[in-house]
């Protein structure tokens, strides 16, 4: 059994090279379709405001989750962690998802699915691996709850030991893993959204 695992290993540990390696070019092809979009077709407000539904939890949902969590110290089954593994990842998806709603692209769409699969699922993977080999409540912690989609209910550990079953959310925290450039981000990208289209029009001849 060992050494069949052995492969899967060192075939997962390259793809998650592969993935660092075309992260970047991913995230400059998401932002060229976004300005294709820009370019084509006028946001419509009733699609941005809808896209508030989405962009507004997976933010405040990062902000929450930064607020517990200790990477590398322990491991944090409170707050946001008792619902879902990764709720800054599921934060990620719903701002991803909001934005190509507010756009109403499907390329846009599209692209960010494919981004999330190729790239957060190795990401994930290694980091799982690594939470295992670290922690002895890790697999406790799996069984109970979901790595994504969250539960309805917050999952209460049984054992104590090296898991961080207490706190609360800590501001310094959120401070430290620096989230709040997220909101500043999305405040970007919404910026974006309503001026960035008139501005083009204004200095692009014949465009509508």
């Amino acid at each position: 059994m060992e050494q069949d695992a052995r492969p899967k290993v060192h075939s997962m540990q390259s793809w998650q090279k592969i993935a660092r390696r075309i992260r970047v070019p991913l995230g400059f092809l998401a932002a060229a379709l976004y300005l294709l979009s820009l370019w084509q077709n006028a946001p419509r407000p009733a699609a941005i405001a809808w896209s508030l539904a989405l962009v507004l939890p997976g933010l405040w949902l990062r902000a929450y989750a930064s607020g517990y969590v200790k990477k590398n110290e322990e491991l944090t089954v409170t707050g946001p962690y008792a619902y879902t593994r990764n709720p800054l990842y599921l934060g990620s998806i719903l701002i991803a998802a909001g934005f190509a709603v507010a756009l109403l692209s499907w390329p846009i769409a599209v692209v960010l699915a494919v981004g999330f699969a190729i790239i957060y699922i190795p990401v994930i993977a290694s980091e799982e691996r690594f939470l295992r080999n670290t922690f002895s409540d890790f697999d406790e912690y799996c069984r109970k709850v979901p790595r994504i989609l969250p539960r309805l209910t917050a999952a209460r550990m049984t054992s104590e030991a090296g898991t961080g079953l207490g706190g609360s959310f800590s501001l310094n925290l959120y401070l430290r893993h620096r989230e709040y450039n997220a909101a500043v981000g999305v405040a970007l990208l919404y910026l974006s959204l309503l001026f960035l289209r008139p501005a083009l029009e204004t200095f692009v001849p014949g465009m509508r």
